[in-house]
């Protein structure tokens, strides 16, 4: 079923979106660093993704929700890619032994999840039902595409009617490599093909559909992290 889009409380026009996600951005990798200078002293939870992105989508997740996962105590990790997940499970078992970990990971990156979870002692063999009772959740390619396909077509170009790009995205989908491809596609390869589209339009998607309409993996993450969870 898709999701309806709740446009009455939109305006027009949100000027200062692009220039949010910048900030967004820049600031997120400098973040990063403090968090590998290892300072966890007030967390009690520690969610590891890919990149800037999924941390974005996660923090607009979570406030739609009524959330503040800053207070609840919640720290969203970018690693950067799921080739560094060991070290990072390694660094956080050193610094903060008695925290929650969880995580988002794309559905390619399965099995290097699965190896750096085992080796770190969270049991053998794995399967993906297991891998939700240890807390990583998998995205369908990722978290991107599953926010995209969450989306019909018809809100889809209303959305970017909204953003401006109407133009854009009509010259985009006429490209002889793109043309005849399915929406959903030539969408993710038209936000990622400008450097701030892609932050302003999953931010734009998450800070319009229903919070039960979340992507599963989200969803269930944010329960999982929820305070009081066991």
């Amino acid at each position: 079923m898709k999701l309806e889009l709740r446009w009455l409380s939109w305006p027009k026009r949100r000027p200062d979106l692009t220039q949010s996600a910048d900030w967004r951005l820049r600031s997120l990798p400098r973040q990063h660093v403090r968090y590998r200078q290892g300072q966890y002293s007030t967390v009690r939870t520690i969610v590891l993704v890919e990149g800037v992105t999924d941390e974005l989508a996660l923090t607009l997740a979570a406030r739609r929700s009524g959330r503040d996962l800053k207070a609840e105590g919640v720290s969203i990790v970018p690693i950067n890619g799921a080739h560094a997940i060991s070290r990072f499970l390694r660094q956080l078992a050193a610094e903060k032994p008695g925290a929650k970990l969880a995580g988002l990971y794309d559905e390619g990156e399965e099995e290097v999840i699965r190896a750096a979870l085992e080796r770190a002692g969270y049991g053998p063999n794995l399967d993906r039902s297991q891998l939700e009772g240890v807390g990583f959740f998998a995205c369908i390619v990722d978290l991107e595409d599953e926010l995209i396909r969450a989306v019909s077509e018809t809100d889809l170009s209303r959305l970017i009617e909204l953003e401006g790009d109407a133009q854009p995205w009509h010259t985009f989908r006429h490209q002889h490599a793109w043309h005849g491809r399915p929406v959903h596609q030539q969408f993710r390869r038209f936000i990622r093909s400008v450097s701030e589209r892609n932050s302003r339009y999953i931010r734009a998607i998450v800070e319009t559909i229903d919070p039960s309409r979340l992507p599963r993996p989200l969803r269930l993450l944010l329960d999982y992290v929820e305070p009081g969870r066991a």
